[in-house]
Parts: C-alpha cells; sequence; structure tokens
C-alpha cells in the first residue's frame, strides 16, 4: 500500500497554491479558474490535491470544511529550515498556528495554516 495524494478544498486555488509553494510544492501550469489542481510529485511522495470548494461539494454533497487538527504533515531536512518555512509563512500573510519549538518527541515543529482553514504539521529531527 502506497499514500498516493492528500487534498485540500480552497475558495480561491491561486491563494492556495502559493501557499503550499512556499511549504515547497510546485504546480504545472493552470487555468486561473481551475476546479482541480495536483502538485507535481517528486520521487516517491504523495501529490497535494486541490479542488475547488464548490467542486468538493458536489463530489460529496456536503460543504466542506477543515479539520481542527492537522490533516498531514511535512518533513524537512533541518529544524532551520522549519523555522525559515514558518517564517516566510508568516511574512506573506498566513496563519503560523503554532510557532516553531523543540517537541520532546525529537523534532523541531510548527503548525501552520492554509487559506481554507487547514492545519499542516512542518517538522525535523533534531539533531
Amino acid at each position: 500500500m502506497k499514500l498516493n495524494a492528500v487534498a485540500v478544498t480552497s475558495k480561491d486555488i491561486v491563494k492556495t497554491i502559493s501557499f503550499y509553494e512556499l511549504l515547497g510544492f510546485k504546480f504545472e501550469e493552470h487555468e486561473a479558474d481551475a476546479q482541480h489542481v495536483e502538485s507535481i510529485p517528486n520521487g516517491n511522495e504523495a501529490k497535494l490535491m486541490i479542488d475547488s470548494h464548490l467542486l468538493a461539494a458536489e463530489l460529496i454533497g456536503a460543504e466542506p470544511t477543515a479539520s481542527n487538527h492537522s490533516g498531514f504533515a511535512i518533513e524537512f531536512d533541518s529544524p532551520s529550515e522549519v523555522d525559515e518555512v514558518a517564517k516566510n509563512i508568516k511574512e506573506k500573510g498566513f496563519a503560523v498556528s503554532k510557532e516553531p519549538w523543540d517537541a520532546f518527541w525529537g523534532q523541531r515543529y510548527a503548525v501552520v495554516q492554509d487559506p481554507d482553514g487547514y492545519f499542516v504539521d512542518l517538522y525535523a529531527k533534531l539533531s
């Protein structure tokens, strides 16, 4: 078994893409009014799928909502990279829900929030 993709919904796909690009995701060219976009996977990593809020509602038959807990986590190569990404997120006007800290389980950790309220954990192993 292999986790192939993680999905979020968006009321403004262009804004959501700009957020996830700050985390390191890359996307192919797309129309400004695209209803579905996918990240370009790097190696064996799972891709990120972003569906418009309207498309998601049509697909699942209910209003899509973000959870109040992180839906996925991104591993970085170093603790300083976690700090830098969280700083960039904040400087670009996006939410940092939990500033970077050294977690007791041996990782540098932070929690950020995308424009539609999805929480994303950022972490790297402490040396």
